[in-house]
Formats: C-alpha cells, structure tokens, sequence
C-alpha cells in the first residue's frame, strides 16, 4: 500500500502538541520527513525525539511565527535538512483569552492578531517563494476553526484573527493557482486539545459541557485534524484549493 505524502518534505508550525503534533505524526506514518516548528522548545525537542523513536524522520527548529527572520530560518532550516520543501501545515496559534468586545485589551488582541494572522501570513510568504523557487508546485494547509466561519460569543480577537486567515487563504490561492501552488484551510470545530482545556478553565465552561453543544455529542480528537490535512496535503486533493474546511461535527450545520 503507497503512503500519500512519501518522500515528501512537511512544515508544521505549533508542531509539539495537540492538532499540530497528531498532523506530524500523520505525515510521518504517510511517509514524509518533517520540520516542526515551534516556540516551545521543551516540547518541541521531545515530540521530534517520540517520532524520530518511532522510525520518523523529524527536526525541530524553534521559531516564532510573529518575526519574519525566524520564519525565513525555519524554511530555510527545512531545506538545509532535507533538500526541499513540499508543503506546509501553518497551525501555531493562541485563543487570546476568550473575553468579550469591551473586555479585550489592547495587548491581548494585538497579540493574537499578530500569532493567529500575521504568523499565517509570514509562512505562506516564505513557504511560497521556496515552492517557486523550486518550481514544482507544493501545498499549504491553514489552521482556521468554526470561529473562522460564524460568529462567537466571547473572543473577539480569536474570531477576528480566523475569519482572516479563511480570508487569506482564498487570496493565496488565487495568486498562485497558476503555479500548481494549492492553499486551503481546516476549521475544527470542539477539539480535545490543551487549547479547549485553556478555555473551559477561562470561560467556566466544562469540557463535558463543550462536548454535548457538538451535534455528534462528542469532541473532535486532533488526529481527526490530522487525517484531514493530511490529505489536503497529498495528491489525493490535488483539485482542491481555496477551500475553508469544517472538520467540526456538524457545528456549522447548525
């Protein structure tokens, strides 16, 4: 049986832990060679170890998705290492606090503005000009969410910075359709990530609670994320581009 990414070079942003760290593990199993990157080094070091363990073919390179000279190294770390690049999977993000619009403080909203948008956009931009400079065409996968789709009460910020990274995608499509460049996006909806966990603590919220508003009664798990960038990742998908993806239960079919 062929794995759909073999010999295929995958840069995944926020790669240490929940959808970032299933999507990794996902690519590895489907026959890539991956480069996390991460701005927690701690777990980023020893996720590349447990997949590296595991017969993978992982580096981490630690980077911040807000400063374009870290984002520029970690592409050029992922050529360095393994000749070129094939696709990425920007998912590096934060919640920004979930508060509501008068709440939201300056800081808190630049802040996830500047991981959850500007850092999508610096990846592609460096992702993008490695693909043309290869001039094989490559992939990209953008983490948006439902919150990207509908509105929410509460995280003004969050839902602002997803609805533009949707926005971002079908631009980046568009630009580059002609250059055999692809770039969708994935929406989860209600994910069993450390993210969710952050949230029930804020807004009070359980996580049983989070569960029963999905119409499938029940969270998401990351690799459910993984399986589906995977395959917009692969050749399998290869006439899809400019697409927002929900992977959300039916969260936004209600």
């Amino acid at each position: 049986m062929s794995r759909k990414l073999e010999g295929k070079v995958i840069m995944i942003t926020g790669g240490s832990t929940g959808i970032g760290f299933a999507t990794a593990r996902r690519c590895v199993a489907e026959g890539a060679s991956v480069l996390i990157a991460d701005i927690n080094e701690t777990a980023g070091v020893a996720a590349a170890a447990e997949l590296n363990a595991a017969g993978g073919k992982v580096h981490f390179h630690p980077t911040n998705v807000t400063r374009a000279s870290e984002v520029e190294a970690a592409v050029a770390e992922a050529v360095a290492r393994f000749g070129r690049l094939d696709g990425a999977f920007n998912n590096a993000g934060i919640d920004g606090g979930f508060t509501n619009t008068i709440k939201m403080t300056e800081e808190a909203f630049d802040q996830t503005i500047a991981v959850n948008l500007k850092g999508v956009w610096l990846c592609m931009k460096y992702q993008i000009e490695q693909f043309l400079a290869q001039g094989s065409g490559g992939a990209i996968v953008n983490t948006a969410s439902v919150a990207g789709l509908v509105g929410t009460r509460g995280g003004i910020a969050y839902c602002a910075s997803k609805h533009g990274v949707v926005g971002m995608t079908k631009c980046a499509a568009l630009d580059f359709s002609r250059k055999k460049i692809r770039v969708n996006a994935v929406c989860p909806g209600l994910i069993k990530t450390p993210m969710l966990e952050h949230m029930a603590e804020i807004t009070g919220v359980s996580v049983e609670a989070y569960a029963n508003q999905e119409p499938v009664g029940r969270l998401g798990e990351p690799r459910e994320i993984g399986d589906t960038v995977a395959f917009l990742l692969s050749e399998d998908s290869s006439f899809i581009t400019g697409v927002a993806l929900p992977v959300d239960g039916g969260w936004t079919a209600l």
